[in-house]
C-alpha cells in the first residue's frame, strides 16, 4: 500500500545523526577544508563541459561519417551523464561552490541538457533525499504499472520478467523525462502526492524557454544540418546511452538486496527510524574503491555519503566514508556497500527478479 501523506521520521535522545554532523564538521575544521568543491572537481567539469561542446559541434557542422559518428554519439551520451552526476548535481545541492551563483550555474546546466532545473529540484531535493525508498512519496522508484520497485506496490504478471528488460525501460529514461515527465509535472503542479512550489513568472520563462531551446539544439539544428535520417539515428543512440547510465547510476544506490523500503506507522504516520538511520538503510555504496567509477560518476558511488551530507561536494566523500562507517559500528547501524560495479548490478538484477516473483 502507497503512503497518502507525508510520513514524519522519529526523534532520539541520543542522535546518531548529531553525532556523525559533529565528527564531519570536526574534519573540516582540523583539515582546514572547505566542505564545497575544489580544483580537481573544476578541472572535471572543464573537461567534461568542454567535450560536450567539442563533440556536439563535430557532430553538427562537420558531419563524420557513419561509425565515427555513432561512435561520438555514444560519447555524447556519457558526456551529457557526466555533466549530470558532477557539475548539475553538486550545483543543484549547492555544493559545487562556496559561491551562490556559481552553484545556481552548475545547476542550470540541467535546462541545457533538455531536462528542468525548476522540476529536479523539488523531484530530488525535496522529495527523494528526505523520504528516500517510501512507496508513495519518493518518485525515484514509481515506474508503475512496467516495474514493481517494492512490496507494497501492485504486482502484475509482466514483472516476472522486469529483471529481464528493465534495460531497455531504463535506456528510455532520458526521452521520457524531456519530452513526458517535465511537461506531466509542470501541468499536473505535483510530482506524486507532493505539490509543486509555487512557480514564478521567471520560472516558467525558463520552463519554456529552454523546453524551445532543446528542441532546436537536438532537434531542428541536426535534422537541418544532417538530414532526418541521420539525426534520428544519431538522438536515438545518445539519447539511449544517456537514459541508460544515469538511470544505473541511481538505482545501484536504492534498488538493491539489502536496502529497505519502510512503510510509516498507519496510525501515527510516523517511521520508526530517525532520519539519518532511514538513510543508512535505504542506501547503498558501490565500487567506493574504484577511482574511475568515482570519478566520473561524481561520487555517486558514495551514495550513504551524499544522502547524509548532500551540501557536501563529492570529491570529499572517500574520507567522509571512513567516519561514517565508523560511527555506524559505534552506533550498530547498519552500512551497506558493493565492493565492485558488477557486485551492484547483479545485486538491482536479484533484487527486481524477486520483487517481480512475489
Amino acid at each position: 500500500m502507497s503512503v497518502v501523506a507525508t510520513p514524519k521520521f522519529n526523534t532520539v535522545s541520543q542522535s546518531f545523526h548529531s553525532e556523525l554532523k559533529k565528527r564531519v564538521n570536526q574534519y573540516f575544521k582540523q583539515a582546514g577544508k572547505e566542505s564545497t568543491g575544489n580544483f580537481e572537481l573544476y578541472l572535471k567539469a572543464g573537461i567534461l563541459v568542454t567535450s560536450f561542446i567539442a563533440l556536439y559541434v563535430h557532430l553538427v557542422f562537420f558531419t563524420p561519417g557513419t561509425l565515427l559518428a555513432l561512435a561520438e554519439c555514444v560519447l555524447l551520451g556519457l558526456t551529457v551523464a557526466g555533466i549530470g552526476f558532477n557539475v548539475m548535481h553538486d550545483g543543484g545541492h549547492g555544493s559545487f561552490s562556496r559561491r551562490k551563483w556559481v552553484n545556481t550555474l552548475a545547476a542550470f546546466s540541467l535546462n541545457v541538457l533538455g531536462g528542468s532545473s525548476f522540476m529536479w529540484n523539488v523531484k530530488h531535493n525535496i522529495i527523494h533525499h528526505a523520504y528516500t525508498n517510501i512507496d508513495g512519496v519518493d518518485d525515484d522508484i514509481d515506474i508503475q504499472p512496467w516495474m514493481r520497485m517494492s512490496s507494497t506496490q501492485p504486482r502484475h504478471k509482466m514483472h516476472k520478467y522486469q529483471h529481464v528488460y528493465f534495460w531497455f525501460l531504463y535506456a528510455l529514461l532520458y526521452i521520457l523525462w524531456i519530452v513526458f515527465l517535465d511537461y506531466s509535472k509542470y501541468f499536473s503542479k505535483q510530482i506524486g502526492i507532493t505539490p509543486l512550489k509555487k512557480m514564478k513568472l521567471s520560472d516558467h520563462l525558463v520552463f519554456w524557454g529552454f523546453k524551445v531551446f532543446n528542441l532546436v539544439l537536438y532537434v531542428a539544428l541536426p535534422i537541418y544540418t544532417v538530414g532526418f535520417t541521420a539525426w534520428l539515428t544519431g538522438f536515438l543512440t545518445f539519447a539511449l546511452v544517456t537514459g541508460l547510465v544515469i538511470s544505473i547510476v541511481f538505482q545501484l544506490a536504492h534498488t538493491v538486496e539489502h536496502t529497505h523500503f519502510p512503510v510509516p506507522n498507519e496510525a501515527t504516520g510516523k517511521l520508526d527510524d530517525e532520519w539519518a538511520v532511514h538513510q543508512l538503510k535505504t542506501t547503498a555504496n558501490f565500487a567506493p574503491k574504484s577511482k574511475l567509477v568515482n570519478w566520473y560518476v561524481g561520487g555517486l558511488n558514495f551514495q550513504v555519503e551524499h544522502h547524509l551530507f548532500p551540501k557536501i561536494s563529492h570529491v570529499h566523500y572517500p574520507e567522509i566514508n571512513k567516519i561514517v562507517k565508523a560511527t555506524c559500528a559505534e552506533f550498530n547501524v547498519t552500512y551497506i556497500e558493493y565492493a565492485r560495479l558488477d557486485q551492484a548490478i547483479m545485486s538491482h538484477v536479484h533484487f527486481l527478479r524477486d520483487m517481480g516473483r512475489k
